[in-house]
């Protein structure tokens, strides 16, 4: 069979380029975008039917609009303790999406309805910060003479839109001075703000 003539200047640099390529090709075939190594997405019930929870695909997706924002005026929007409120655990994504997993735990949202509204964790309930006091029968305490009876008062996590808000935290301490045992209560710091930075699913508030 018979060979073109190839000098051997080119032999040498098309050997030296089809080396170059080869890290590319781990990354290439790398293309997912998983939550874990393991779990490259979640489902979660909703009051509007099953939701999947997974992180957005595009690598090169960022920030835009009010989330890009890395100063806000303080007072109101100063930077949180890590934990609110003694008692009280604080969680990242992982422990969000095992309480979202949880039929006996409940993911409060207490950021305001229009906050609400722009956007929320799905499987996540509305409860302002300013209300949550008055409806702690919503997350099973029952009300008795004295306030409230929380005995069976459920698992629940607190968010807001993050470290900057303190809108979760304030609600937090309402809910302990009413009775809600500290140690029933998670508090996900992180809020919107690194749920977005982690581009994971996000739904319109109901």
């Amino acid at each position: 069979m018979h060979m073109p003539n190839i000098p051997k200047t080119l032999l040498a640099l098309i050997a030296v380029i089809a080396l170059s390529a080869l890290p590319l090709l781990p990354a290439m075939a790398q293309e997912s975008v998983n939550i874990r190594p393991d779990l490259p997405s979640v489902t979660v019930q909703t009051p509007q039917g099953p939701v999947t929870i997974a992180r957005n695909p595009d690598t090169s997706a960022k920030l835009e609009g009010d989330w890009a924002r890395i100063s806000r005026p303080c007072p109101p929007f100063c930077i949180q303790p890590i934990s609110p409120a003694e008692g009280v655990r604080t969680i990242g994504e992982l422990e969000v999406l095992e309480i979202l997993q949880d039929p006996e735990a409940v993911l409060v949202d207490s950021r305001t309805l229009k906050w609400h509204a722009g956007g929320t964790i799905p499987g996540a309930v509305s409860i302002p910060w300013s209300e949550i006091a008055d409806r702690l029968d919503e997350l099973g305490c029952e009300p008795d003479f004295d306030g409230w009876d929380c005995t069976n008062a459920r698992r629940v996590a607190l968010f807001c839109n993050g470290m900057w808000c303190g809108q979760s935290p304030t609600a937090i301490r309402a809910m302990i001075a009413a009775g809600y045992p500290a140690d029933r209560i998670s508090y996900y710091r992180g809020g919107m703000q690194d749920w977005r930075i982690l581009g994971l699913t996000v739904v319109p508030g109901q």
